[in-house]
């Protein structure tokens, strides 16, 4: 643009100066000139709005650039987070079969004691069925071989469960006051013996009871109280059996005096049943099977 200005304005001073110009002619090339002002104004504006729009575009290119670079920032942390998720869930993933596997583990050994429980108890109520099977046997001969002092309501047999009780009132097996047996008591002690003898898982405890009589003048020498008397008695019994093949290892003797009445103390009759000796017949104590310590 600028040259072209320089060229007009050459040509038209040339033109002056050589003297070779018409009026016509001037007024032309001022019309030129001003055309070319006039055009030289219009690109200069255009220029302006260019370079307005170049400012703008280059604003608008490094805005563009510093998204681009924030989102590369952006896109490497969440690749970082994403590393870091990823290796959490892994780890949280290994954590978790790793307390699955324990649990299955323990489901497993809690299966396997659960069984050797279950084992144990079908074991256990096979041997109690087996054991008041067996009782009830003894039971049965038992009513069957003293079924007049049965009768007679000198002697009570009573199964309850594992538990067998048979109870004798005194004076079958003892004089008032004494404590060695009768002739007839032993006869009666003999058949006890002859069914019990064999019973081989069965502690057989012998109990003496008494009334709440306290102990006269004549026998206090001898048995202070009625825990002497009832003690001295289960005791003979004891013995007694021994004698007649009844294995020792089974046999225990306990006196309860007059504290475990079966009847009230208020009548003859309540003090005769409480005046008793009880053969009872247990599961066996733990204590007599277990083996001895080296």
């Amino acid at each position: 643009m600028n040259l072209i200005k320089t060229a007009a304005i050459t040509m038209i001073w040339g033109l002056v100066i050589t003297g070779c110009v018409s009026t016509e002619k001037y007024k032309t090339s001022q019309n030129i000139v001003y055309s070319l002002q006039s055009e030289k104004a219009q690109l200069e504006e255009r220029l302006l709005e260019t370079e307005k729009k170049l400012d703008t575009e280059k604003a608008a290119r490094e805005s563009i650039e510093a998204d681009a670079r924030r989102l590369k920032s952006e896109k490497t942390e969440l690749v970082r987070q994403n590393k870091g998720i990823l290796f959490a869930n892994k780890s949280q993933s290994d954590t978790i079969s790793e307390l699955m596997a324990e649990k299955l583990n323990a489901i497993k050994e809690k299966d396997i004691i659960i069984g050797e429980l279950q084992n144990e108890k079908n074991m256990a109520i096979k041997e109690k069925k087996k054991a008041v099977s067996e009782l009830t046997q003894t039971y049965d001969s038992l009513v069957s071989e003293l079924n007049e002092e049965i009768k007679k309501g000198e002697i009570e047999v009573v199964q309850l469960k594992d538990k067998l009780t048979l109870s004798l009132v005194d004076k079958i097996l003892f004089d008032s006051g004494k404590t060695d047996i009768k002739k007839n008591g032993k006869l009666v002690l003999d058949r006890v013996a002859d069914i019990v003898k064999d019973i081989a898982d069965k502690q057989i405890r012998i109990e003496g009871h008494t009334d709440n009589v306290s102990i006269g003048s004549v026998l206090a020498a001898k048995f202070a109280t009625n825990w002497e008397l009832s003690t001295a008695r289960s005791t003979m019994v004891v013995k007694y059996l021994q004698e007649r093949g009844v294995d020792p290892a089974f046999l225990s003797a306990a006196g309860y005096s007059e504290y475990r009445p079966v009847d009230s103390n208020e009548t003859e009759e309540g003090r005769s049943k409480n005046r008793r000796i009880e053969i009872v017949l247990i599961p066996l104590d733990k204590m007599l099977t277990a083996p001895d310590n080296p």
